[in-house]
Protein backbone atom coordinates (compact mmCIF):
# COMPACT_ATOMS: atom_id res chain seq x y z
CA UNK A 1 0.00 0.00 0.00
CA UNK A 2 1.77 3.16 -0.97
CA UNK A 3 1.71 6.16 1.34
CA UNK A 4 3.37 9.44 2.18
CA UNK A 5 2.95 10.55 5.86
CA UNK A 6 4.72 13.86 6.51
CA UNK A 7 5.75 15.41 10.10
CA UNK A 8 7.30 17.57 11.42
CA UNK A 9 5.25 20.50 12.27
CA UNK A 10 4.27 22.73 14.88
CA UNK A 11 4.26 26.09 16.29
CA UNK A 12 7.27 28.41 15.77
CA UNK A 13 7.75 31.99 15.97
CA UNK A 14 8.84 34.67 13.17
CA UNK A 15 12.20 33.79 12.01
CA UNK A 16 12.46 30.37 13.82
CA UNK A 17 13.24 27.23 11.72
CA UNK A 18 11.25 23.75 11.22
CA UNK A 19 12.42 20.83 9.88
CA UNK A 20 9.91 18.72 7.76
CA UNK A 21 9.77 15.12 7.43
CA UNK A 22 8.14 13.09 4.27
CA UNK A 23 8.21 9.49 5.14
CA UNK A 24 7.32 6.96 2.05
CA UNK A 25 6.26 3.21 2.44
CA UNK A 26 4.87 0.82 -0.33
CA UNK A 27 7.35 1.93 -2.91
CA UNK A 28 10.86 3.55 -3.24
CA UNK A 29 10.87 7.43 -3.06
CA UNK A 30 14.56 7.73 -3.98
CA UNK A 31 13.05 6.62 -7.90
CA UNK A 32 10.53 9.57 -8.01
CA UNK A 33 10.31 13.12 -7.80
CA UNK A 34 8.53 13.92 -4.44
CA UNK A 35 7.80 17.82 -3.79
CA UNK A 36 6.10 19.55 -1.36
CA UNK A 37 2.98 21.68 -1.17
CA UNK A 38 1.16 23.71 1.84
CA UNK A 39 -2.23 25.08 1.78
CA UNK A 40 -3.11 28.05 3.85
CA UNK A 41 -7.00 28.39 4.85
CA UNK A 42 -8.96 30.24 2.12
CA UNK A 43 -6.07 29.32 -0.32
CA UNK A 44 -5.29 27.41 -3.23
CA UNK A 45 -2.94 24.85 -2.48
CA UNK A 46 0.29 25.55 -3.94
CA UNK A 47 3.60 23.86 -4.92
CA UNK A 48 6.44 24.82 -2.42
CA UNK A 49 9.57 22.21 -3.41
CA UNK A 50 10.44 19.68 -5.62
CA UNK A 51 13.41 16.68 -5.94
CA UNK A 52 13.92 14.45 -8.82
CA UNK A 53 15.58 11.00 -8.94
CA UNK A 54 18.98 12.70 -9.77
CA UNK A 55 18.98 15.81 -6.87
CA UNK A 56 17.73 18.33 -9.37
CA UNK A 57 16.12 20.86 -7.05
CA UNK A 58 13.18 23.59 -7.16
CA UNK A 59 11.52 26.37 -5.31
CA UNK A 60 8.92 28.43 -5.12
CA UNK A 61 10.25 32.04 -5.77
CA UNK A 62 8.19 33.13 -2.09
CA UNK A 63 10.50 30.19 -0.44
CA UNK A 64 14.15 30.29 -2.71
CA UNK A 65 17.06 30.99 -0.34
CA UNK A 66 15.36 29.70 2.97
CA UNK A 67 13.85 26.39 2.30
CA UNK A 68 16.14 23.34 1.90
CA UNK A 69 14.96 19.76 0.01
CA UNK A 70 17.07 17.04 0.25
CA UNK A 71 16.37 13.06 0.38
CA UNK A 72 17.99 10.10 2.52
CA UNK A 73 17.23 7.20 0.34
CA UNK A 74 17.93 4.82 2.87
CA UNK A 75 15.46 5.71 4.90
CA UNK A 76 13.18 6.38 1.89
CA UNK A 77 12.58 9.88 3.24
CA UNK A 78 12.67 13.39 1.97
CA UNK A 79 13.13 16.64 3.85
CA UNK A 80 12.30 20.25 3.96
CA UNK A 81 13.91 22.14 6.04
CA UNK A 82 12.51 26.10 6.19
CA UNK A 83 14.41 28.78 7.99
CA UNK A 84 13.29 32.78 8.85
CA UNK A 85 9.76 31.53 9.12
CA UNK A 86 6.96 33.92 8.25
CA UNK A 87 3.59 34.16 9.31
CA UNK A 88 2.64 33.55 5.78
CA UNK A 89 4.40 30.72 5.65
CA UNK A 90 1.54 28.79 8.42
CA UNK A 91 -0.30 26.35 5.98
CA UNK A 92 -1.13 22.41 6.20
CA UNK A 93 1.97 21.05 4.62
CA UNK A 94 1.78 18.04 2.31
CA UNK A 95 4.39 16.05 0.28
CA UNK A 96 2.99 14.19 -2.52
CA UNK A 97 4.65 12.20 -5.49
CA UNK A 98 5.05 14.77 -8.64
CA UNK A 99 3.91 13.53 -12.15
CA UNK A 100 4.61 16.56 -14.32
CA UNK A 101 7.86 18.48 -12.54
CA UNK A 102 8.03 20.83 -10.34
CA UNK A 103 4.46 20.93 -9.57
CA UNK A 104 2.22 18.28 -10.97
CA UNK A 105 0.57 15.68 -8.02
CA UNK A 106 0.33 12.20 -8.46
CA UNK A 107 -0.23 11.26 -5.54
CA UNK A 108 -0.67 13.41 -2.27
CA UNK A 109 0.24 12.60 0.99
CA UNK A 110 -1.47 13.66 4.55
CA UNK A 111 -0.63 16.70 6.12
CA UNK A 112 1.44 18.47 8.83
CA UNK A 113 0.48 21.90 10.53
CA UNK A 114 2.95 24.32 10.53
CA UNK A 115 1.92 27.86 12.09
CA UNK A 116 4.04 30.70 12.25
CA UNK A 117 3.05 33.00 14.70
CA UNK A 118 4.19 34.88 17.83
Amino acid sequence: QVQLVASGGGLVQPGGSLRLSCTASGFTSGYYAIGWFRQAPGKEREGVSCILSDDTTYYADSVEGRFFISRDNAKNTVYLQMNSLKPEDTAVYYCATVVVVPWGVDYLGQGTQVTVSS
